[in-house]
């Protein structure tokens, strides 16, 4: 079964190289994913993101690559133009610093069916192996409350970022993904769910890495702003609209 990898990277030279020997080490062991490819996306970095992307060795069977955007404009986005590029029967969405290891990605396999597998850190928290500050924690609870009211019911954790998408579903959401933000992820999920896609969470192994590239306070109230466009969207149908199915 064909893998993709889709990383989201901004400004991650320091943090990408360990990733990708992870995750290189990780598919060498498990043969079945083969062959696979780690499509690195570069949001209009200022680092040289781009170029030690290139610099990693790989091994037979798999392929490592990178798409670059020539200015900043969203973690969305980056998701966007990755998942439209690639060809495989899952979709592996992961952050650049891989906070959740690649070894969880088999319970996500076996969960993923034709839909989405999300990791999560709510259904058992006892497996976060490093927890984040306070402020971040409870702004993420307020956060995800707030997903659970205007949007999408039910869904735990919808910002963890290590999630399994089947294949095709991945590139027909991602040809009609509005949002540039982080609260992309949202919108995926919600359109997923309105086309009748099963959307499960699963509890993963999950780790607090610092320099994150999240500003608090403007990067909360641009996610509240899209939050309330999607629940504009849910409420007046549309994000029924599934405009054809893709291989």
């Amino acid at each position: 079964m064909r893998l993709s990898i889709v990383v989201p990277a901004y400004n991650e030279a320091r943090r990408l190289p360990a990733t990708l020997v992870e995750m290189v080490a990780y598919l060498g062991r498990n043969p079945r994913w083969l062959p696979a490819e780690i499509l690195i996306v570069d949001d209009g970095s200022s680092d040289a993101t781009a170029e030690v992307s290139g610099q990693v060795e790989s091994k037979d069977g798999i392929t490592i690559r990178c798409l670059a955007h020539p200015t900043n404009r969203g973690k969305g986005a980056a998701v966007r133009t990755g998942f439209s590029a690639c060809s495989g029967d899952l979709l592996l969405l992961s952050d650049a610093d891989l906070s959740t290891p690649m070894v969880e990605l088999e319970a996500l396999a076996v969960a993923v069916g034709d839909g989405v597998a999300i990791g999560s850190r709510a259904v058992d928290r006892r497996r976060i192996e490093a927890r984040q500050p306070l402020y971040r924690d409870a702004m993420g609870r307020a956060f995800n409350l707030a997903v659970r009211l205007l949007a999408l019911g039910g869904v735990r954790d919808t910002q963890c970022g290590f999630k399994l998408f089947a294949g095709g579903l991945g590139r027909e959401l991602a040809a009609i993904q509005r949002l540039d933000g982080f609260a992309y992820d949202v919108e995926l999920l919600c359109r997923a769910r309105a086309w009748g896609c099963p959307i499960r969470e699963v509890p993963v192994r999950w780790r607090h890495v610092e320099a994150s590239r999240v500003r608090p306070l403007a990067h909360s109230a641009e996610m509240f702003r899209d939050l309330l466009r999607i629940g504009f969207w849910r409420v007046s149908g549309r994000l029924r609209h599934r405009p054809g199915s893709l291989p």
